[in-house]
């Protein structure tokens, strides 16, 4: 199979199309796109946002994110795409420059620099330490069921790292083979640039390449579906279950950080039902996210976090990051997945060729304070006329406190709650009226691909 390189375009900022949603309206402030590229993200606003690496800036890539009341950091998106350049990155360059250095203090050592002298050993002890060992052979041995080694060798040939090329730019990031002919998931900041004009192609396990073309997008789940061309017989991923997942679980992340395909890192399930928003006000992807202290980077987006049975329960999205690498964000033991089950019904309706449909409320919030000065709730502040709260009889002023049985704590995390549900889902909302706790029996509506909540 023959792929394309797309690097040769010019770089792009991976935004996917962007469309209001009514829950977010008058909730989420932003920073001007040129306010924040004056200094590193994170150094005096936090945000979140998908991994990967914005072309053209190096920056982390496609979703910008918004303040959040927890302190410096941010929430960055796995853009996908680990940004390429006509000249070598700026991490390449450090890191020729940190070479150049050493040997210059090697040199200058040779010479008489007490300074690199200094930390060297004495001569006949660096000989004695460099005397030839035997060595002997050991047979290596089947990886042990359930170890991360076994896992890997299982879900390896199932990931794939994706390059893109548009109009404005290009880069890279990781998808998951879903059927044996080449259909693939992967997010949707990942392969935006290439939906106007653009090109992708898809790099395989077993180094094999070939192009791809976008079967669907949906910016609101940030999941779109690709198809690699004129392929067959490709090991499909096992999908899992993320509603068995445990705080605590041993995972594994697959994808191409910076690039790097088929790269594994492993950790733990830090948290379930993490609230995390990425994007820009009017265009957030709000979803009750999978932490984990896998090691996720740039260009990660789209790969899979797989449980110790080699079973994918979510797509690797985003990463909060108190500092930057060449201008990225890197990680710090923060990162955020799409779970699996929420995931699977916008993958079906993408695959199919349909447009993505999502659960609606019908009503616009605001995240109200407790005495403490905390967040407290969900704030109604309309209820639109018809909708499934409308029709619960939900009324403004009302403070939504639970959504089954998960708090409610912010007007996102009831974005987030609500988007965890598909049309049609009866749900009973925990609400505060006057002073009084109700129960309220509501049957979500559709935005019917509007995409609106």
């Amino acid at each position: 199979m023959n792929g394309r390189n797309p690097h040769d375009s010019p770089h792009h900022d991976p935004h996917g199309p962007h469309r209001a949603d009514e829950e977010q309206t008058a909730v989420f402030p932003h920073y001007p796109d040129d306010q924040r590229n004056q200094q590193p993200y994170g150094a005096s606003y936090p945000s979140y946002g998908s991994y990967g690496s914005r072309p053209g800036d190096d920056s982390s890539h496609a979703f910008r994110t918004q303040p959040h009341a927890d302190g410096p950091g941010g929430y960055f998106p796995p853009a996908g795409p680990s940004a390429q350049h006509s000249q070598p990155p700026k991490a390449k360059r450090g890191f020729a420059i940190v070479v150049a250095a050493v040997l210059a203090g090697a040199v200058a050592g040779f010479g008489g620099s007490a300074g690199y002298l200094a930390v060297t050993e004495p001569a006949e002890q660096t000989a004695a330490q460099s005397s030839p060992v035997p060595s002997t052979s050991v047979a290596d041995s089947p990886a042990p069921a359930g170890s991360v080694e076994a896992v890997a060798q299982a879900v390896l040939p199932s990931v794939v790292k994706i390059d893109v090329a548009g109009p404005s730019g290009s880069g890279s990031g990781s998808g998951i083979i879903l059927t044996s002919d080449g259909t693939i998931v992967t997010n949707n900041h990942v392969v935006a640039a290439a939906a106007e004009g653009g090109e992708l192609a898809v790099s395989f396990n077993d180094g094999s390449t070939a192009e791809a073309e976008i079967v669907g997008r949906d910016p609101v789940t940030d999941i779109a579906v690709i198809q690699a061309q004129d392929v067959s017989g490709l090991t499909p991923a096992d999908l899992g279950s993320s509603d068995t997942a445990d705080v605590g679980e041993q995972v594994v992340a697959v994808g191409s950080p910076f690039g790097l395909e088929s790269t594994v890192t492993s950790g733990i399930v830090s948290a379930l039902g993490r609230t995390v928003t990425a994007g820009e006000a009017g265009a957030q992807t709000i979803f009750p996210a999978i932490q984990t202290d896998a090691a996720i980077n740039p260009g990660n987006s789209g790969g899979a976090l797989v449980n110790m049975r080699g079973e994918v329960i979510g797509i690797n999205s985003a990463i909060r990051s108190t500092a930057s690498v060449a201008g990225q964000a890197g990680s710090i033991g923060l990162g955020f997945a799409i779970p699996i089950d929420e995931a699977k019904p916008i993958i079906d309706q993408l695959a199919a060729g349909e447009v993505a449909t999502h659960a609606r409320l019908g009503v616009t919030v605001g995240t109200p304070t407790n005495e403490d000065g905390l967040p407290d709730g969900a704030q109604v502040r309309s209820v639109v006329s018809g909708s499934a709260a409308d029709e619960a009889g939900l009324q403004e002023g009302d403070i939504i406190t639970k959504v089954g049985d998960t708090q409610i704590t912010s007007s996102e995390a009831l974005v987030a709650q609500v988007r965890s549900y598909r049309p049609g889902d009866s749900v009973q909302l925990t609400v505060l009226r006057d002073g009084d706790s109700e129960q309220v029996q509501v049957t979500l509506g559709s935005d019917e691909g509007q995409n609106n909540t």
